[in-house]
């Protein structure tokens, strides 16, 4: 059985795609068992694209409100993993006199996607997979 960190936090710029996800999908896969908070370097908005990806999956992210790494009301994490450079360099600034480890995570920016809705949700799709794969390869659920 593997050790899973008490509590993590997925970074990113904004807190309205990457981030929320990623936060979304630990929660579903390990429930009470961490403490999951995302947060963004600025804040950012609601995105309907990433609650309608989300919702795809069975994640329900209507009531995600974006917040910033500054208004976070712990720091207490064990892991903070960041989906953008400015996010790392926020969360390495952050996490400078803890001891909490920081990873990153080359994720792509799905907003910048052009196209018609069609190719833009394909484009959040293909990030909440790569999100997904990366959460159950480093939290692997115990019924797998």
């Amino acid at each position: 059985m593997q050790i899973l960190p008490s509590a993590v936090l997925f970074c990113c710029n904004l807190n309205e795609v990457r981030s929320p996800m990623a936060e979304g999908m630990l929660k579903r896969f390990h429930g009470s068992r961490i403490f999951v908070d995302s947060a963004g370097v600025t804040l950012g908005g609601q995105d309907p694209f990433m609650i309608e990806v989300m919702r795809e999956i069975g994640v329900d992210m209507s009531r995600h409100r974006p917040k910033t790494l500054g208004s976070l009301e712990t720091d207490a994490f064990e892991l903070v993993i960041a989906l953008s450079p400015q996010a790392k360099a926020r969360a390495e600034d952050l996490t400078r006199y803890t001891h909490c480890e920081v990873r990153t995570w080359d994720i792509p920016d799905p907003t910048r996607a052009e196209g018609n809705r069609t190719a833009r949700l394909a484009a959040y799709r293909q990030v909440r997979d790569q999100i997904r794969d990366k959460i159950l390869e480093l939290f692997p659920r115990e019924d797998d």
